[in-house]
């Protein structure tokens, strides 16, 4: 059998904390509710989550965090964490599916393939995006208690209206993204 693991992540927009990537290989099973993230309730995408942890064949998941990302740009940190994803894998899937219209440089013995909306149209790369999305949500309620006054529990740290007013009322953390615009502007004095 020829195993396929889906890619995808989660967090490559906000202004704070990692962003997230995983692979997912699913095998034989149900996976029938499987599709993009974003379109599933919290409890259903924490549910598959769980199940995709203890049913799927492989699957791995790398947090990139905000120094790595102002370090060397969204764009490559996020191809940085696909690569240890599907490297990772064991077993080692003989090609791999990625969101979106960028393909990491993972190496020549997998096959690879991008697909843009792919967590929707492919079952394992809704899969990556649960289990991306669900590590980062937890991340950033976990940070919502480090961080009193943010309220990171509720915009994940996006660039909201709220968390604007917050960046500029308290200043940014160190978990806010220096390359990010409005954080730089913040940290300039010129957020108004």
């Amino acid at each position: 059998m020829r195993l396929v693991a889906g890619v995808d992540e989660a967090g490559r927009g906000p202004l704070a904390g990692p962003v997230v990537v995983a692979a997912v290989i699913l095998g034989p099973g149900s996976w029938d509710e499987i599709t993009d993230s974003k379109l599933l309730a919290p409890a259903d995408r924490d549910r598959l989550a769980r199940q995709i942890r203890a049913e799927a064949a492989a699957w791995r998941v790398a947090v990139v965090h905000r120094e790595e990302i102002d370090r060397i740009n969204i764009l490559q940190a996020t191809l940085r964490g696909m690569v240890e994803v599907v490297q990772g894998l064991d077993p080692a899937p003989f090609s791999v599916l990625v969101d979106g219209n960028r393909e990491p440089a993972v190496g020549a013995r997998f096959r690879v393939r991008t697909v843009i909306g792919g967590d929707r149209l492919e079952r394992c790369i809704g899969a990556a995006s649960i289990l991306a999305k669900t590590v980062r949500d937890d991340y950033m309620r976990k940070l919502d208690a480090s961080y009193p006054g943010y309220n990171f529990g509720r915009h994940k740290g996006y660039a909201t209206p709220e968390h604007l007013a917050c960046l500029r009322r308290l200043g940014p953390t160190p978990e806010h993204r220096r390359s990010f615009a409005p954080v730089r502007e913040c940290l300039q004095g010129q957020l108004l």
